[in-house]
């Protein structure tokens, strides 16, 4: 009796779409980076507003109570400590390792930059457009500006901090005559 081919319908979207298997493996590959990305920097967030609430509210007022720059500062460190960690021990851990020091210095970088973009939305929707209300400055920031800058921390982070293994070379030997 021969076989049939596959009903494409179950194959789920990527069957439907005739995608090369290679194209298939490299959305899979990414879109799992993508999820294990958001759940680091989802640990890193709430790691970031408890160490800063512990500094400025533990038992009251807290050992940084009347610094709340320097709370946020410190948050923000070990937060983005705690976010390498999970990016380079699981979500590239596949990728090649190019220096501790040159990975955590251009991840500490590229973290400041993404604080610079949630920033900039900030001050544009706040000064120039004049949304001053509690939830415009709340959207700009932290809906808009989060956002913007996880895209940018994720490309950056792919990218720069942790490259792909370099292709290994072939060596062509010719065959003796």
């Amino acid at each position: 009796m021969p076989s049939r081919p596959p009903d494409p319908r179950s194959a789920g979207i990527l069957g439907r779409m005739r995608v090369p298997d290679a194209t298939r493996s490299w959305i899979g590959s990414a879109a799992a980076e993508v999820v294990k990305f958001l759940m680091v920097g989802g640990l890193g967030f709430v790691v970031d507003v408890t160490v800063f609430n512990l500094l400025r509210f533990a038992g009251g007022e807290g050992p940084l109570y009347d610094k709340p720059i320097t709370a946020k500062i410190i948050s923000v460190v070990v937060a983005t400590m705690v976010t390498y960690a999970g990016n380079r021990q699981w979500t590239w851990r596949h990728r090649e390792r190019s220096g501790y020091v040159r990975e955590y210095v251009l991840f500490f970088v590229l973290n400041g930059i993404a604080m610079a973009i949630a920033v900039a939305t900030l001050a544009v929707s706040h000064y120039l457009l004049g949304f001053t209300s509690p939830l415009a400055d709340n959207i700009s920031a932290n809906v808009v500006g989060l956002a913007l800058g996880t895209a940018f921390r994720f490309w950056s982070y792919r990218r720069f901090v942790f490259r792909p293994a370099a292709p290994e070379e072939t060596v062509v030997v010719p065959a003796s005559a």
